[in-house]
């Protein structure tokens, strides 16, 4: 009987390398091949400093480098010796075209296809791990009937990952749920048996979903976006809370006690990042577009409008709260990661919150104790982000290696992901080195426990989802200051 006894992994990024990492530790007896066509970052991955931060994950690659875990720049090689292939690449959301700004661009996935179908011989699976839009496999399959040899059998599948970023390495040995998809003839049922015997190494048979294609694709989509939708509800709760004098978190606890809701994602903060979530919904708006569903894709839109929006009104309160000026002041921002133990910055609200503030001509002392200098200024430099004038990131960023030295001489301390090594900075020693009166701004409610302290060291505390009732230097209330517009940033201000 046919075995997966060989698998390579095209792509060495956040899901390829610690998906395959962990497959390879949990199935000694397969080989496992993660290969890339990024040289820089597959000696990364052979290195002792891996090009991804997430906790355990250095533990698990060291166990079976070497071993039975290989990475490598021979993709074809790579591919023609696997029996199992997992196309792992990059789907960012068109920035061109038809679809621009909501679609997922699949040049990737086709030049993998493409390259598979070229070099293979023989009987073997090819699985789309990455997060495509419904019927991506439909398109695969299409191009492997197109240019099939008398010798190739290719059968597709689809098994996307459900992976948080921080959590990954747990998520992988423990997951709620695996979940593949394939044809429902006997040779697509037979390729998913043989995904499954992979994965029941280690998770038990009842957590193995298998459906058809089309129903795993957009599970993926309607799973991400279901999260999404929860932190955007919660958010939007917590601007009624500042403006009535609630508590998100109270609130928060109160409705999550109720079994039909449950409390995970009801953690207001300056909105949601990373990878997957913004672009997934987005890439659903699309397709409900394109199916002319128009009703349901406003429905998700303004899932992404309120993310906007909340990150908008956060930018606005410190702007309002600094006497209704940023230009030329030092503001230290703290976390730039889009949420804690990993290093990656993707549609980070951190970056647009400094977008904004960058807009109003603010001096930005940015850390993070895992993103990377060059990083910051990349993402920064974007002409989306620096408005086609990158050369103000140079002057108004300033990356810094120690959270002391960026708060030091700073009007507001801005706290934009939630490390938890920022709950156990000195804050006596911070405050006595601001300008006065001296500003932090809680974007991920991280300080709660501590107000009262900082209250009595000085500080005046503006956080998201609460009004902190304390004296202090007042600021002008949403309801009769400036609005936050529905869809327009911050105004720049003039030049002189």
């Amino acid at each position: 009987m046919f075995q997966i006894k060989r698998i390579c992994c095209i792509g060495a990024g956040y899901v390829g390398g610690p998906t395959c990492s962990v497959i390879a530790q949990m199935c000694p007896e397969i080989t496992v091949t993660v290969v890339d066509v990024n040289e820089s970052r597959i000696n990364a991955w052979n290195s002792d400093t891996l090009p991804i931060y997430e906790p355990g994950l250095k533990d698990v690659v060291e166990s079976c480098r070497g071993q039975n875990l290989f990475f490598s720049t021979d993709i074809d090689s790579a591919i023609r010796d696997a029996d199992l292939v997992f196309i792992s690449v990059n789907t960012p959301t068109k920035t061109y075209g038809m679809g621009k700004g909501r679609a997922a661009d699949l040049k990737f996935i086709e030049a993998c296809a493409r390259r598979i179908v070229e070099v293979s011989n023989g009987y073997k699976i090819v699985t789309e791990k990455s997060t495509v839009p419904v019927r991506a496999a439909e398109s695969i399959r299409r191009i492997f009937d197109a240019n099939t040899k008398p010798s190739l059998n290719l059968q597709v599948l689809s098994n996307p990952e459900f992976l948080a970023e921080g959590t990954a390495v747990r998520d992988l040995k423990e997951p709620d749920r695996v979940l593949i998809g394939g044809d429902e003839t006997a040779e697509g049922q037979r390729a998913i048996r043989l995904l499954c015997a992979v994965y029941e190494h280690w998770v038990p048979k009842a957590r193995i979903i298998t459906t058809n294609t089309w129903s795993s694709e957009l599970s993926k989509l309607a799973a991400n976006a279901f999260l999404a939708q929860r932190i955007s509800s919660i958010n939007s709760i917590s601007a009624l809370c500042e403006a009535t004098g609630a508590d998100v978190e109270e609130v928060a606890l109160a409705i999550g006690m109720d079994q039909r809701i449950g409390s995970k994602f009801l953690k207001a903060s300056i909105g949601f990042g990373g990878s997957c979530f913004q672009k997934d919904v987005l890439n659903l708006v699309y397709l409900c577009e394109a199916l002319n569903l128009p009703e349901v894709a406003s429905y998700w839109q303004q899932v992404i409008d309120m993310n906007e929006y909340q990150r908008r009104r956060f930018a606005c309160r410190i702007i309002d709260c600094l006497f209704n000026t940023v230009t030329g002041k030092k503001i230290a921002l703290l976390g730039f990661s889009f949420k804690k133990d990993t290093g990656d910055t993707r549609e980070s609200s951190s970056i647009y919150i400094s977008k904004y503030l960058m807009d109003e001509g603010a001096k930005l002392f940015i850390y993070d104790p895992k993103v990377l200098k060059e990083q910051i200024i990349h993402d920064l430099s974007q002409p989306n982000i620096s408005e086609d004038n990158p050369e103000r990131v140079s002057e108004l960023v300033t990356v810094t290696s120690d959270p002391y030295e960026a708060c030091q001489g700073s009007h507001a301390l801005v706290i934009c992901t939630e490390w938890d090594m920022f709950k156990e900075l000195d804050y006596e020693t911070i405050y006595k080195k601001m300008l006065k009166p001296a500003f932090i701004f809680d974007g991920r409610r991280v300080l709660d426990h501590l107000h009262g302290h900082l209250q009595n060291i000085g500080f005046q505390i503006e956080t998201i989802g609460k009004k902190v009732t304390v004296t202090r230097i007042p600021y002008t209330p949403a309801a009769t200051g400036p609005r936050v517009a529905a869809v327009e940033p911050p105004a720049k201000k003039a030049k002189a």
